[in-house]
């Protein structure tokens, strides 16, 4: 379903996941990014962007290489990829794919595309990398801890800041590579708040904010569970960290075994000289 809209943007957002896909156009290029979900979601892109391109060019953004963002590569063949030096250089490409393979088959789910992990047409390798299509300019920045592949993305003309799997408005941290990385890439969307005219964050799960009050609120509530996660482990506080556990919105198995992941790398990261 369309979450959002303007004249520019229009934001998908899947049933599953709360994933969003967003599509921004442009005078003289069409860019999606994170093409998702299920199938006629997925069809519902593709029909969308038909509408709108005329003979514009086409560019597909991957903001991190999980599975549930990489899963619509190949629905749109003729774009040009974009996606970080370290998605590029994933060691776990195949256990990607293998997420999507079982994903479908256990749904029953057929694609018109074929399931491959995504190849990039444009490698984004520095923090604050510039990239200018046509008239616009794009800036990236690496954003690791949720994953190491991960990216920001600010376009300036357009007030919009793509933030991958940060800063959702229910979404609490997952954190699969590096707490202290984590930590370092939620100051940055500080940062890029207050050096950018960002009008308009669009997480990769979650709803849409144009609230600058609603952004900050974000970034302080991550900041607040990973402050109180790490002070708990340092501390062998479990039963504050069982109450973090159930802080988690659609508490599931799923949200435990992240939490427990979370508190797995703090323990690894800074406990390191303490034991």
């Amino acid at each position: 379903m369309i979450l959002f809209s303007n004249e520019h943007l229009t934001v998908f957002q899947s049933a599953l996941f709360q994933i969003n896909s967003a599509v921004l156009a442009f005078d003289d290029f069409v860019l999606v990014v994170d093409p998702a979900c299920l199938p006629h979601e997925i069809r519902e892109i593709q029909s969308h962007v038909a509408s709108i391109r005329g003979n514009k060019d086409l560019y597909v953004l991957f903001t991190h290489g999980d599975f549930d963002h990489i899963i619509g590569f190949n629905a749109f063949p003729d774009a040009k990829t974009i996606g970080s030096w370290e998605m590029l250089h994933h060691p776990k490409k195949e256990h990607k794919l293998k997420l999507i393979r079982e994903f479908d088959a256990t749904y029953y789910l057929t694609r018109d595309y074929e399931i491959e992990f995504p190849r990039l047409d444009l490698v984004i390798e520095k923090d604050a990398e510039q990239l200018t299509i046509g008239t616009t300019t794009l800036t990236f920045y690496k954003a690791p801890g949720h994953t190491a592949d991960s990216l920001y993305t600010v376009i300036d003309s357009l007030g919009v800041f793509l933030t991958g799997d940060y800063l959702s408005d229910f979404e609490l941290p997952f954190i699969y590579h590096s707490a202290v990385d984590y930590e370092q890439t939620i100051r940055k969307a500080q940062q890029i708040l207050d050096n950018h005219p960002v009008q308009i964050l669009i997480p990769g799960h979650g709803q849409t904010t144009d609230s600058r009050t609603d952004m900050t609120g974000r970034i302080a509530t991550a900041f607040d569970y990973l402050d109180r996660l790490k002070q708990a482990v340092l501390s062998d506080d479990e039963a504050t960290i069982r109450q973090l556990e159930g802080e988690f919105q659609f508490y599931s198995p799923m949200t435990v075994e992240c939490h427990q992941e979370n508190v797995n790398i703090i323990r690894r990261e800074y406990r390191q000289g303490l034991d």
